[in-house]
């Protein structure tokens, strides 16, 4: 592990002892893919607490975690608040992008360990960070790029999100996950080996860097700067010997 992994892992069991020692729920800031790597790791020393993970809806990539001492028979209220950014007048709106959405929020002065995804449809966006500062985004993030925007909470009740995904069909020669990753993003295996061997391919937020990991049925598969696909089946084999497989890739 790097210096800044080491923290990392030092700072989640802090926060594991603290809940076992005060008999109280502790939540993470918010974990990308490699920190919830790392947590992973360290589950094995954790057998005396649960962890659990939520970013804010099901499939949320960035995701809080949550340390529960075993006598507390309860799932965990995670401290996410949902916030709505639409824009103040749609007429002369701007076509924003993620990266314009995050850019905005980080020029609050905000650490990025604060915020979760952001979903970004055609008029409007969604943005999940840590309730306690959910307020301070409504009340100062009022323009992005040259847009102005209002921003508001969306109660968890009323958010509903259906991701938009492609599914893709084809053959493998086998169910590797080099060979799902070829299927999935349209290039051969050998340009794609190097992400997996280089740190980038994780399977339901663990590390995977071996090109013959074979993922199962409803995986989630998450490639840092590419996207995600989920296995959604694996059929028969062809006459060939190929199998079939089906991928959801989200869009």
């Amino acid at each position: 592990m790097t210096k800044e992994e080491q923290q990392t892992g030092k700072r989640l069991l802090d926060l594991a002892r603290t809940a076992y020692q005060r008999g109280i729920v502790t939540y993470s800031d918010f974990l990308n893919l490699n920190e919830q790597n790392i947590l992973y790791d360290i589950r094995r020393e954790l057998s005396y607490l649960k962890v659990e993970s939520f970013g804010g809806y099901e499939t949320a990539e960035r995701q809080m975690a949550a340390f529960v001492p075993d006598a507390l028979l309860f799932c965990p209220e995670y401290p996410i608040a949902c916030i709505r950014l639409t824009p103040l007048h749609k007429k002369f709106a701007e076509s924003l992008s993620h990266r314009d959405y995050l850019g905005a929020v980080l020029n609050q002065g905000l650490d990025r360990s604060k915020t979760g995804d952001i979903l970004v449809e055609e008029d409007e966006a969604f943005l999940f960070c840590q309730a306690g500062i959910a307020d301070f985004i409504c009340g100062n993030l009022t323009r992005i790029r040259h847009t102005a925007v209002t921003a508001g909470r969306v109660e968890g009740e009323s958010f509903f999100y259906e991701p938009k995904v492609r599914e893709i069909t084809g053959t493998a020669a086998s169910v590797r996950l080099d060979s799902l990753l070829s299927l999935a993003f349209g290039a051969s295996r050998s340009s794609l080996t190097g992400l997996i061997e280089g740190g980038k391919v994780f399977v339901n937020g663990r590390l995977v860097t071996s090109n013959g990991y074979q993922p199962k049925e409803g995986d989630l598969v998450s490639v840092r700067g590419m996207g995600r696909f989920r296995l959604q089946g694996i059929g028969g084999q062809s006459k060939k010997g190929r199998s079939y497989v089906t991928l959801l890739k989200y869009i």
